[in-house]
């Protein structure tokens, strides 16, 4: 990015993610970087991998059609299902029938690619048994000339376009290779070199689009029109892109919700898996929020919408996962490096190879011209430039499908290395809202009685522990009793008038300090304090009658989840809450977490999680994506709860949670180590093919032929072990 454009307001600069065909090769994203960068307050990243250029410029100094025209010098077309902050969200008929119209071309592309290549291969292995059998040299040359047209046609477009733009890339190294091999008479040879490198080339593209399409259908899920009820209760079929705030829609059983939105009347289960992954559907009553592209259950909802198409959550997750496919992780930014200087440096071998051992005396020049190209067959790096984007974006896609939304390969790679995971404790580790643990009668009062009159003076409060006493009476199914005369004492509690009986619900000090089982009351309240536990005193007439204490308590599988950590390696969790030492003490021991601090701002956890770094290395940090911001940010990784139900979430965390599931948090972490294990496998599978072959091929221990067999061999093995990512699964 050109140094002035740090300096510009924030307001000014704007994001854009363009899909584009023409991205013919790795080294492609180069041109494209260093093209855009030439325009003022403009930056770029191109992935060849994902077909996308996401470009971040200034409004003031740039606009969008130049950038489009930049492009379009380079050879690059924009699809029809491009992404932009103007054109995100429920495509209209005729987008629509556009990007099935794009694919379609796009799919018959690649068939015609793989038709080419394979034809050209039929005839290059016809033209091997006419030399073997001494056939005619004419009818060779025959079927040997059309082969390399068929096979060598898209390799002809891509180098051509390459060495127009000076520049030096894999496939610059295939041609070459293949036309010294004829250029010495070895025709098949150099004709199975252009055959294999067009049928892998034509495999990687389509292996490659499946990891692409597996995020790209997301975009395709949500409904194109929606049923809105007037004011006079008659419906209308509208365009889900034509939707207002405020519009009342109709989701009918089965149907798809149209839009994000609260439900204003029905009752239904809906399937939210597609955007939290939740296997399990999710009951929704008035005032449950739901989600563009979820699938209705049986019953029938109305919906008031409260986010335009554009803004909500699906289409907020397509583009920042589509951004997070033009990201690069960093394994891929060190094979790029790798590659920008390996691959002038192969040529300078080559020629090397090529000029100096016939110099010497050391034998025949066209000797040394033909293993000089199977040195250059062998040297070349195209699984090493593939191996690791390939198994990024089929990571990034697979973590999306399961409800995890990871904004880039850096995150994918760093959440595999953490060693230390830090936890915010309310909403997080906890249910974040008080729940009714014990009922301590005193003088002969049952549970059932003091919770019947606790809830009958609660009733209309909307404090947390009201409310919480409240829900579990009538869990319990106690009966409703009438309270009169009901008040707020300001900071101790309520008093009422409950079938003739004064009745407080708060603190002990609302009873007379004389009065009978007041000591009794204190012990109790004690005991329950050191267990992290919040009390409130039931009184009659004055006298405490019962002790109710409440807590809020662990998510059920969080016990459950921090084992699996343990499983997966990780060496420490730790707790960080701004809650009172006690209250941690105990939710901490309760789930086993190795270490807690409480009584801690903002600022002070952002100071723990800088130590942790300290001591750890890399660590994680799990919160709500609130008031947790500061110390995710300041973590390797920042990882958000419930990234469906809030927009903050999905903007501060490095990695969201869609659904409020702890138990995605292994299953992240698990999928990430995994990946890490794919690109391992892949660069020890590139590298050692190039660190065995290069030399056995200039020494003249290897043919040509051979030579391509396990150079294209290797780059089709390392796709097709990426795309293990698509199908893994936690053990």
């Amino acid at each position: 990015m050109p140094p002035d454009a740090l300096d510009l307001p924030i307001s000014t600069r704007a994001k854009l993610v363009l899909a584009v065909e023409g991205l013919h090769s790795p080294g492609t994203e180069r041109a494209v970087e260093t093209t855009l960068a030439k325009l003022p307050g403009v930056s770029a990243k191109a992935s060849f991998e994902s077909k996308t250029v996401q470009v971040e410029f200034d409004r003031t100094s740039c606009a969008i059609p130049e950038i489009v025209r930049r492009l379009d010098a380079l050879g690059l077309r924009l699809r029809g299902d491009h992404l932009s902050p103007i054109s995100v969200g429920t495509p209209s008929k005729t987008a629509t029938s556009s990007s099935r119209l794009h694919r379609l071309s796009k799919l018959a592309r690649q068939h015609h690619q793989l038709s080419m290549a394979l034809l050209g291969g039929l005839l290059v292995l016809a033209a091997f048994f006419v030399h073997i059998f001494h056939g005619p040299r004419a009818l060779r040359l025959g079927l040997i000339i059309p082969a390399y047209f068929l096979t060598g046609w898209f390799t002809f477009k891509d180098t051509a376009k390459t060495l127009w733009e000076l520049r030096f890339d894999i496939d610059v190294l295939m041609f070459a290779a293949a036309f010294g091999a004829a250029s010495l008479g070895h025709y098949e040879e150099g004709g199975l070199l252009l055959f294999l490198f067009a049928l892998g080339g034509a495999g990687e593209e389509m292996a490659m689009d499946r990891a692409r399409q597996a995020i790209q259908s997301l975009a395709r899920l949500a409904p194109e029109t929606a049923h809105v009820r007037a004011a006079d209760g008659s419906e209308q079929l509208v365009r889900v892109k034509d939707l207002k705030v405020g519009d009342q829609v109709v989701v009918r059983p089965f149907d798809r919700v149209p839009a994000d939105g609260k439900v204003i009347s029905g009752a239904s289960a809906i399937d939210q898996s597609p955007i939290t992954g939740e296997s399990i559907p999710a009951e929704k009553a008035p005032g449950s929020p739901v989600f563009a592209a979820t699938i209705n259950g049986e019953g029938l909802l109305l919906v008031g919408v409260t986010k335009l198409a554009s803004e909500s959550t699906l289409a907020k997750i397509v583009k920042m996962v589509e951004a997070a496919q033009a990201s690069k992780s960093p394994t891929q930014l060190f094979t790029d490096k790798v590659e920008r200087f390996y691959v002038p440096l192969v040529l300078l071998a080559t020629a090397a190879l090529i000029v100096l051992p016939p110099l010497c005396g050391a034998g025949l020049w066209a000797k040394w011209f033909y293993r000089a190209m199977a040195f250059l067959t062998g040297a070349s790096p195209c699984a090493l430039a593939i191996g690791t984007p390939a198994a990024v974006l089929s990571g990034i896609a697979r973590a999306a499908r399961g409800g995890v939304l990871m904004k880039g390969g850096v995150h994918l790679e760093n959440l595999g290395r953490v060693r230390a995971i830090a936890f915010d404790k309310t909403g997080t580790l906890t249910r974040g809202r008080p729940d009714l643990t014990d009922i301590v009668p005193l003088d002969g009062m049952t549970d059932h009685e003091a919770l019947t009159l606790a809830a009958a003076v609660e009733k209309d409060s909307s404090h947390p522990l009201a409310q919480a006493i409240v829900v579990e009476a009538q869990s319990r199914q106690c009966p409703e009793a009438m309270a009169e005369q009901v008040q707020q004492v300001p900071a101790q509690g309520m008093r009422a008038i409950v079938d003739g009986r004064a009745v407080t619900v708060g603190k002990l000090s609302m009873s007379p300090s004389d009065a009978p089982g007041v000591a009794e009351a204190s012990q109790i309240i004690e005991r329950l304090a050191a267990q992290g536990k919040t009390t409130v005193v039931l009184s009659i007439n004055g006298r405490p009658r019962a002790v109710l204490a409440l807590a809020d308590q662990p998510r059920p599988n969080a016990p459950d989840m921090l084992r699996r950590l343990r499983k997966l390696g990780i060496d420490r969790t730790i707790m960080l809450t701004g809650d009172h030492a006690p209250v941690a003490a105990a939710v901490a021991a309760k789930l086993g977490i190795d270490e807690f601090h409480a009584d801690l701002l903002p600022e002070d956890k952002v100071e723990c999680v800088k130590q942790l770094r300290q001591k750890y290395g890399r660590v994680a940090m799990v919160g709500d994506g609130v008031n947790d911001a500061p110390a995710m940010a300041h973590a390797t990784v920042g990882i958000a709860m419930g990234g469906a139900g809030t927009d903050v979430a999905l903007e501060t965390a490095d990695i969201a949670l869609m659904a409020d599931d702890l138990g995605k948090l292994p299953e992240a972490i698990g999928l990430s180590r995994f990946s890490r294990t794919i690109i391992t496998q892949n660069l020890v599978i590139a590298l050692g093919v190039i660190i065995v072959l290069a030399p056995i091929a200039a020494l003249g221990g290897t043919s040509l032929g051979l030579a391509v067999l396990f150079h294209e061999g290797s780059t089709v093995v390392v796709v097709l072990n990426s795309l293990r990512m698509l199908v893994w699964k936690e053990k």
